[in-house]
């Protein structure tokens, strides 16, 4: 062998081993009790936060605070003075995620003052994980080949080309997805849009820094191609229009508490650059090693380190998007964290019929809240292969995606509403609202009934003299009733309470009546039966009456 050929080949094996001696090392998570003479002050955010991102807080009233400061340098410098690698630090839990170079090291961080917890979260013998997280490519099913191809049913479930052909297709919005690795996003066909309008805004791999985050895990692109895919008759993502951020927080090869630390990094990132909404197809229950594991009781939404930084997440104006899980087959069954987050969206997967998924993680939340929150396609989900074809792919890891993709395209028409405001729409819109279940709990969400719903809690007010709405208009064969929950004039008896509907002929001729409870949403079915022309809807309470005049019916 040549000397030269021989002297690098000695070197990569001096690389290779110390890369290796460097990951034997344990990884543990210091929390700092305070953030004590910072030299950041909320009263000037743009030294540590992006405009964007400030802008995102001001405009939904949210507050700069002090889980907003960077964790103190001093405190990370004492760490380190250890022997310590600092890997990712926590500004909202105030923490450090930390390599030591032996678990003795930890006794000795714990006794400074202002350290309030240490706690191993990947050990130094840390081997290949015996998990499959992501599942296997499935086989896609016969289907139209019109504008949207393969995607038609992901797309069509929710009714999203109601916001499609109105030209919201996610512009202006901007994801931060979370994930394990985008292989060959640089290249593969789906996102030719998205590189050469430049809506890949930023990438970022925190789980190996040096690594090329194109040349990682498949996942995250299979999952980038359900919201930003843009190719006509093949395949439409649910936000072609949308910008993005690839943040690699999974490490696909083991699975330690140390990744939920790395989650929150990520999620803090994507405020700091002022992302509007996190999708997330990753969760945590079950470990490599088993002490670590989390319980049942701990998926109560704010237990868990991963449901925490999702929630606050959520609480700084993003909408966060988590599959649910795909434990149902397996011992744990139940949903997986952060999806069990009080403010996150944890997302079920359903088939093309809308049935559910029999391998998607079933709720509700260790407290009872309602979990999943909401539903869509996730069973033979049409995805961007890796050698370009279009292909298929069964995870809620692909619902979760779908669902955020689309609401992004919704809050595009609606870009000064509140994130809690476009999360609310969609729930209330979700086929299941009034009788959410354990498997979709809400249901799947429809964005023409979404965009009503918008667009009525803007124009409802004691003022006006309305207190209900009524649509579609035209109707077809049903109508929904939704009031926003004004609260009337006087007192007594629950004024939602007892409530009758009634349609009339434009004679006076009584032609249905139905009692509703509660502010809705009400659907009243079975009008295809009426011809179609101009009715009278009289809604009655305790409180009076209201009448509509509607238009609709089985046209001939």
């Amino acid at each position: 062998m040549p000397k030269a050929i021989c002297k690098i080949f000695l070197q990569a094996l001096i690389a290779l081993s110390c890369c290796h001696s460097l990951h034997a090392q344990p990884v543990y998570r210091v929390d700092f009790t305070d953030k004590a003479q910072s030299p950041y002050s909320v009263d000037r955010p743009a030294e540590f936060l992006s405009q964007r991102s400030i802008q995102r807080r001001e405009r939904q009233g949210i507050a700069i605070d002090e889980t907003d400061l960077p964790v103190n340098r001093n405190y990370i410098d004492a760490v380190v003075k250890t022997g310590g690698i600092p890997l990712h630090t926590s500004r909202w839990l105030n923490a450090l995620t930390v390599r030591l170079p032996h678990d003795s090291t930890a006794a000795e961080i714990a006794k400074l003052s202002f350290v309030r917890n240490v706690e191993l979260t990947k050990p130094a013998a840390g081997s290949k994980s015996a998990f499959n997280k992501f599942g296997t490519p499935g086989r896609l099913n016969p289907i139209d080949t019109s504008r949207y191809g393969a995607s038609v049913y992901q797309v069509g479930m929710l009714n999203g080309q109601a916001l499609h052909q109105r030209g919201f297709t996610g512009k202006g919005i901007l994801i931060a997805v979370l994930d394990a690795g985008f292989y060959r996003v640089d290249e593969l066909p789906a996102f030719d849009s998205l590189r050469i309008d430049g809506r890949i805004e930023g990438t970022r791999d925190l789980v190996n820094p040096s690594a090329d985050i194109y040349a990682e895990h498949t996942h995250g692109m299979m999952v980038l191609s359900c919201m930003g895919a843009n190719l006509p008759g093949r395949l439409i993502g649910t936000a072609p229009h949308a910008s993005y951020w690839l943040i690699r927080t999974e490490d696909g090869s083991s699975e330690y508490p140390v990744e939920e630390d790395t989650w929150i990094a990520g999620a803090e990132l994507a405020d700091s650059i002022g992302a509007d909404i996190i999708n997330s197809s990753l969760g945590y229950s079950e470990f490599d090693l088993a002490t670590m594991n989390h319980r049942w009781a701990d998926m109560d939404g704010k237990t868990t380190r991963v449901a925490r930084g999702a929630n606050m997440a959520a609480a700084k104006g993003m909408l966060v998007f988590s599959s649910a899980g795909n434990e149902a087959r397996k011992p744990w069954r139940r949903i997986i964290s952060p999806a069990d987050g009080d403010s996150v969206i944890a997302v079920a997967a359903v088939n093309k019929e809308s049935q559910w998924a029999p391998f998607s993680s079933v709720g509700p939340s260790s407290d009872g809240d309602v979990k999943p929150d909401l539903a869509a396609m996730g069973q033979n989900t049409a995805i961007q292969n890796t050698d370009g074809q279009i292909a298929a792919n069964s995870g809620t890891s692909f619902a979760s995606p779908v669902l955020a993709g689309m609401a992004a395209s919704l809050w595009q028409a609606f870009p000064d509403a509140p994130a809690w405001k476009i999360k609310k729409a969609l729930l209330q819109s979700g086929s299941l609202f009034l009788n959410p279940d354990s498997l979709l709990g809400y249901g799947i969400p429809d964005m023409e009934t979404a965009v009503t719903f918008l667009a009525l809690w803007g124009k409802l007010s004691p003022e006006t003299g309305r207190r209900w709405a009524v649509f579609p208009r035209p109707f077809r064969e049903s109508v929904t009733l939704l009031s926003p929950g004004i609260a009337p004039a006087g007192s007594g008896a629950d004024p939602m309470a007892g409530i009758t509907v009634e349609i009339f002929s434009m004679t006076g001729r009584k032609l249905m009546s139905t009692q509703v409870t509660g502010p809705g949403p009400h659907r009243i079915g079975g009008l295809d039966a009426l011809p179609f022309g101009m009715w009278i809807l009289r809604i009655s309470g305790s409180e009076g009456s209201e009448v509509h005049k509607i238009m609709g019916g089985k046209r001939p």
